[in-house]
């Protein structure tokens, strides 16, 4: 196997665009309307083009304020994201899961390059930014999972155990499955993307069971500490 990523031309990966125009296709004969499909297509190729020239400049960088403000840019943005289900209570919760996903995130994100990867210099942006993107993002979704079957839970007049038991529960099941399913149901794109680029089999599962530990121990955190905090007082 070739030991480094087989370029895709830009002729053949128009290929990959064949589907997407058959199911274009289907919705306009169908009058469902392709303008939000189309919109869809055009906004993920732009973005992800946006996204590559960005990378490129943080990657090439070798401040430690650029992968600081990044990962920081992640947090904040990630905070709000998650609140989104609470509504009008979306303000005054936000202090405190930026700090839950915080102490997670970057609590994991710490261990993993610094412990595991051993990263050097330690604010690696080729390393540091895609790990921090995996962690937050996991933890930003289990805890918006848990904000919000705690509000309901605590609305509906359960007591604070009964309600943190419920978030956590629900919050948890993703994570859960996605462990379960791993192997079996599932090749994560990650140990995919490796093998396709010549790495061995087991060595991209050893990559994949850090991610998998990573992805799960920060959600988990950043969940308990934000039902920690909704603790009455």
């Amino acid at each position: 196997m070739n030991e480094s990523v087989q370029l895709i031309p830009l002729t053949r990966l128009a290929l990959a665009f064949l589907p997407v125009l058959a199911v274009l296709v289907i919705i306009h004969r169908w009058s469902l309307g392709t303008r939000t499909a189309v919109v869809a297509v055009l906004r993920m190729v732009t973005q992800l083009l946006l996204v590559g020239y960005v990378l490129t400049f943080i990657f090439g960088s070798e401040r430690a304020m650029v992968t600081l403000a990044v990962v920081g840019v992640m947090l904040a943005v990630a905070g709000w994201i998650a609140l989104r289900p609470l509504g009008d209570e979306r303000a005054g919760r936000y202090p405190t899961v930026l700090a839950a996903i915080g102490v997670g995130a970057l609590t994991v994100l710490a261990l993993v390059t610094q412990g595991v990867l051993g990263a050097n210099p330690w604010h690696d942006a080729g390393l540091v930014v895609p790990l921090a993107g995996m962690i937050i993002a996991n933890s930003m979704n289990t805890v918006s999972l848990a904000a919000e079957r705690f509000q309901a839970e605590r609305r509906r007049g359960a007591t604070y155990p009964e309600a943190r038991h419920a978030a956590m529960s629900t919050a948890l099941i993703p994570m859960t499955n996605s462990l379960l399913a791993v192997g079996l149901v599932s090749l994560p794109g990650m140990m995919t993307g490796q093998i396709l680029s010549g790495v061995a089999p087991l060595m991209a599962v050893r990559y994949q069971v850090l991610v998998m530990c990573m992805i799960f121990g920060s959600a988990g955190l950043a969940t308990s500490c934000y039902l920690v905090l909704q603790r009455p007082r």
